[in-house]
């Protein structure tokens, strides 16, 4: 069965974008082999604001990825090129798990990662943690949460500072 993995940047005091959605903070590190990460991928979930900062940059999607966005007022006749899921998000993911393929990237948004996380839809969260504090931004796990046991599988250093962190979700 396909996994659900919430792979994710985070500044050091735990926010995954700035205040107002910045992501300059956001070190490119060259150790990284973004290549390699990608391609452990095929489709992408994304909450309604990750979406459209992607859309503001100038592309909503990502090549060689199929991409569903979680949205309850985005309208599907006005973006072909990816799917609005307006409920029946446990249904959804269910059929995508199911189905032959790579893992799924769970991309994005700190709202959709909760919601997730409760409904038991995500199998592991890896985070790259930037050596940055931010202040104050988007968190990693916005209240209300409930408790989730984690259980670390791997770790890494890299020279920039950056640690990443990945982690099975009990």
């Amino acid at each position: 069965m396909r996994r659900i993995r919430y792979s994710v940047a985070m500044s050091l005091d735990g926010y995954i974008a700035g205040p107002n959605g910045e992501a300059d903070w956001i070190i490119m590190d060259p150790e990284i082999d973004f290549t390699a990460l990608f391609n452990q991928f095929d489709t992408l979930l994304m909450g309604r604001l990750t979406f459209e900062a992607m859309v503001k940059q100038g592309s909503a999607v990502m090549p060689g990825m199929t991409t569903f966005v979680f949205s309850r007022t985005l309208r599907q006749c006005e973006y072909s090129e990816v799917t609005i899921v307006a409920g029946n998000e446990k249904e959804t993911v269910s059929s995508l798990r199911a189905k032959p393929g790579k893992d799924i990237w769970l991309f994005g948004g700190g709202s959709l990662f909760r919601s997730f996380l409760d409904a038991r839809l995500v199998d592991s969260v890896e985070v790259a943690v930037i050596p940055v504090l931010l202040g104050d931004g988007v968190p990693l796990l916005p209240a209300p949460a409930k408790q989730a046991k984690l259980k670390l599988t791997g770790q890494k250093l890299y020279k920039t500072g950056i640690v990443s962190l990945q982690y099975s979700v009990k």
